[in-house]
């Protein structure tokens, strides 16, 4: 007999299945495609065509299955757990580019509710083919790219549930770890997760670009995944903000992703803003950042290639060869001079 959770489990299994078929043949054979077509129009080959066509469906499946499996379990927050907090702010107003769209094609956003955080945390596990169930990748950001030193204040722009920002405590228990988002269900499922694992984080709903912290009280600030997000102009807006939160010889580490060099997957991670409700991607892609950083006051700002398989940052901006599918990740290093 199968019941409803089985079904759920089911669906689960599906699309994560799904994703890496997506992932580990369709892609290869459109870059085949490509190759053999001696540089032809990608989204004319028809490989390239189910590639995107697939990105697109299998996204809007997992939501449906993850929605489901939530639905089922789940769906409000719980007060957050010693020795966790968190701070609200109800008037806070939410800019029309953050809720103007349904980032990652998940229906009504992250902020909306309890329900869709909890969503948000269950679809990113499969959002990662399922090989983040650990946060691994995110410890490994911490371990390689951000130099071990004591740190008084770690401030994390754009920590959604968390879940880069605990590796920090867990790796720097002395310092005070702050975590900022806009969506306050998300920094409440944040702060409930981290009491659970016994991390002293506080979290606070606030926008990164006007943090509200004082000046001069960080010795690092990082982000995950947040600068693709925003509009150019937001981009700037934020080197502002990190330049007068870091103290004097503070250190800015933001991991997001950057142009490889290969035209195939540069032409597939373009398409991949438009297919995944990720409006700015493209121009945060063509934009210079380090230069960027640098008119903000910051200095030696550079991207450096990060592999999630072979070590996390490299040691420039250069990826191995893979053959599947994957993201280009890349890490945003600047200082603030002392």
């Amino acid at each position: 007999m199968i019941t409803d959770a089985l079904a759920r489990a089911a669906a689960l299994d599906f699309v994560l299945a799904l994703r890496r078929r997506w992932a580990n043949t369709v892609f290869p054979r459109a870059r085949f495609e490509y190759e053999a077509a001696n540089g032809a129009q990608a989204d004319a080959l028809p490989a390239y065509r189910w590639f995107a066509w697939l990105e697109r469906g299998a996204q809007q499946m997992l939501w449906r299955a993850v929605g489901d499996a939530v639905r089922a379990g789940e769906r409000s927050i719980a007060a957050p757990a010693a020795p966790a907090t968190v701070t609200l702010d109800p008037g806070l107003e939410l800019p029309a580019w953050y809720t103007g769209c349904d980032i990652h094609v998940q229906p009504g956003g992250v902020w909306r509710d309890d329900e869709a955080a909890l969503i948000y945390e269950l679809g990113a596990k499969l959002v990662m083919l399922g090989e983040n169930d650990d946060y691994r990748f995110h410890r490994l950001f911490v371990d390689t790219a951000v130099p071990h030193r004591a740190y008084r204040r770690i401030v994390d722009f754009g920590c959604g549930f968390g879940k880069s920002t605990w590796p920090f405590k867990a790796a720097y228990p002395e310092a005070e770890v702050i975590g900022l988002d806009l969506s306050a269900p998300c920094v409440r499922l944040a702060a409930r997760r981290a009491g659970e694992r016994g991390l002293s984080v506080h979290f606070r709903q606030a926008n990164a670009v006007a943090s509200g912290l004082a000046a001069g009280s960080a010795d690092l600030v990082t982000s995950t995944m947040l600068v693709h997000e925003l509009p150019v102009e937001q981009i700037e807006r934020l080197f502002a903000e990190a330049v007068r939160v870091l103290a004097p010889g503070g250190l800015l580490r933001f991991l997001d992703f950057q142009r490889t060099g290969d035209a195939f997957r540069d032409f597939a991670m373009l398409g991949h803003g438009s297919r995944n409700n990720e409006p700015f991607m493209p121009l945060m892609m063509a934009a210079d950042l380090p230069a960027m950083a640098a008119r903000a006051g910051l200095a030696h700002a550079r991207w450096v290639a990060f592999d999630e398989r072979s070590g996390g940052r490299l040691a420039e901006l250069a990826w191995p060869e893979r053959s599947e599918w994957h993201f280009p990740w890349a890490v945003l290093e600047a200082e603030k001079p002392a």
